[in-house]
């Protein structure tokens, strides 16, 4: 099985070492970079304003290599973070060496690693988004015995000129796995998942989502690649990455790519739903007996009972609130069910019973097919969207899940909160009264947050400078009452629009 791993990774690194990417080290790389002819290196990392940065080296000797992997570099890190001064703002940059990969854009020959912050002292900066997702899921795997996995649904828009489509125009907000010739950007989603996949991510699939539609000057063309569960941090590294490759990608294709959870009024918004799952000694433990265990349950009732504040990280720009409202493809009201879209957590198909038993039913010339003996039950969080602050929202969701592991009155919220039915069907508006709905602006998500904040900040996980900024934040934007204010005023509509096209 390794081998099999190994030879048909796409990650170029891993195929010339013949190793996964989590045994890499300082020599594995520069053997790399010297057999390779590589010029460059780019250390990587995300500021406050959640875009990935840039650090570049040319490389002058293997010395010189061994010095910049071993020892990493300073870096500014008032330019970066809002909460360092000025009069003390060295930071040192740390490479992983887990994360290097090819660089699939450069000139030059280029490698480039994901790195974390450190302190003057030489230790973690206690406020960095890396280091507090990875304490979270520390705390998560001592008091739990669980391993968190994730994965990521990362939807966007591409944007172009009407003459760029093909004479097959799909129809409106009707793109659901579309294929060519209807679909205008095929190619680029292709293109997409292999570099992709050539960074470290791993992919489950990619296809074109609901959203299309024309205006008087441009198609609107929406996909999706979704990624597979790992370990937390992985996790969130592999969409930070995809979102660069992406935005490179398109600018290479001469088309506008946008991760905002609002493009127009009446049309689906790009949301970032997060699937998880519980894991122990290799095995996913989000079944028992055949049916959902009630570890699972109890996850589910944390994640609701902090689903408010939880926005907070999630739906972090005006336009996310214009996006959780009925009959857009987000969720309004905080609840569950079982392979329920109109509800905020989902679970969905798991290939449970004698559904792990369907390639042999319809392959039965094929003798050697047989039951999969294989859980891959995970459960779904529906209200995240592109302007997410990724680090700071699966560190959130550990914390709710751990909150709700270890809560006596999980399992009875979870039967409470249970809907087996679409909550924005007129006949089940009763069902929907009783409902709490998620903050409706960028100011309730903060007030939620001030409510709750000592749930986030329970073990030091989010420091309080960091939860007292997302509330700064937030309310800043004071867009209260928002939705209401432009109800009907289409134009402002799309100005705000325009305004955060881009934002993260």
């Amino acid at each position: 099985m390794r081998d099999c791993e190994i030879s048909l990774n796409p990650n170029k690194l891993v195929q010339y070492l013949q190793k996964p990417a989590c045994e890499f080290t300082k020599n594995d790389i520069i053997q790399f970079v010297e057999d390779n002819d590589i010029e460059m290196i780019n250390f990587r990392y995300l500021a406050e304003d959640g875009r990935l940065k840039t650090l570049t080296f040319v490389i002058t000797g293997r010395e010189h290599l061994d010095s910049i992997l071993s020892s990493g570099e300073r870096v500014d890190g008032s330019s970066l973070f809002s909460f360092v001064e000025a009069g003390s703002s060295d930071l040192y940059v740390v490479p992983r060496y887990k994360t290097t990969f090819v660089n699939p854009f450069s000139e030059r020959p280029a490698i480039d690693i994901l790195c974390e912050f450190y302190t003057n002292e030489g230790q973690p900066l206690e406020s960095s988004p890396g280091y507090i997702l990875k304490k979270a899921h520390k705390a998560f795997k001592q008091k739990t015995g669980y391993t968190f996995r994730a994965m990521g649904e990362l939807e966007y828009y591409l944007i172009m000129p009407k003459d760029y489509g093909n004479q097959y125009p799909a129809r409106d907000q009707a793109g659901y796995h579309e294929s060519g010739p209807f679909s205008n950007c095929q190619s680029f989603k292709d293109e997409a998942m292999r570099l992709i996949a050539m960074t470290g991510g791993k992919i489950k699939y990619g296809h074109s989502e609901v959203g299309n539609f024309t205006d008087d000057e441009n198609i609107y063309e929406q996909q999706e690649i979704e990624f597979l569960p790992v370990e937390a941090e992985e996790a969130v590294d592999q969409l930070v990455i995809a979102k660069w490759v992406l935005r490179m990608l398109a600018d290479d294709y001469g088309l506008l790519l946008s991760f905002a959870p609002k493009i127009t009024v009446g049309k689906a918004g790009s949301g970032l739903h997060i699937h998880m799952m519980l894991e122990k000694d290799g095995k996913n433990m989000m079944i028992a007996d055949g049916k959902l265990s009630d570890d699972a349950r109890k996850m589910i009732a944390g994640i609701l009972e902090l689903a408010a504040p939880l926005t907070a990280f999630g739906n972090t720009i005006p336009t996310s609130y214009l996006r959780l409202v009925p009959h857009q493809e987000a969720p309004t009201n905080i609840c569950w069910g079982d392979r329920n879209r109109s509800v905020l957590v989902r679970v969905p198909l798991g290939w449970l019973g004698e559904a792990n038993k369907m390639a042999a039913l319809e392959n039965p010339q094929d003798k050697s097919l047989h039951s999969i003996n294989e859980i891959k039950q995970t459960v779904e969080l529906r209200s995240g969207d592109g302007s997410a602050d990724l680090h700071h929202f699966v560190a959130g969701i550990i914390v709710a899940a751990l909150h709700g592991l270890q809560s006596e009155s999980s399992l009875e919220l979870a039967k409470k909160l249970y809907m087996d039915v679409n909550i924005f069907d007129h006949e089940h508006k009763d069902k929907l009264k009783g409902l709490e709905g998620l903050p409706t602006s960028c100011y309730e998500s903060a007030e939620a947050l001030e409510k709750n904040r000592a749930a986030f900040e329970e073990d030091g996980i989010f420091p309080e400078g960091v939860i007292d900024r997302f509330i700064d934040d937030l309310k800043a934007y004071e867009d209260k009452d928002l939705s209401e204010r432009l109800y009907g005023k289409e134009k402002e509509i799309a100005k705000l629009v325009l305004n955060y096209l881009h934002h993260m």
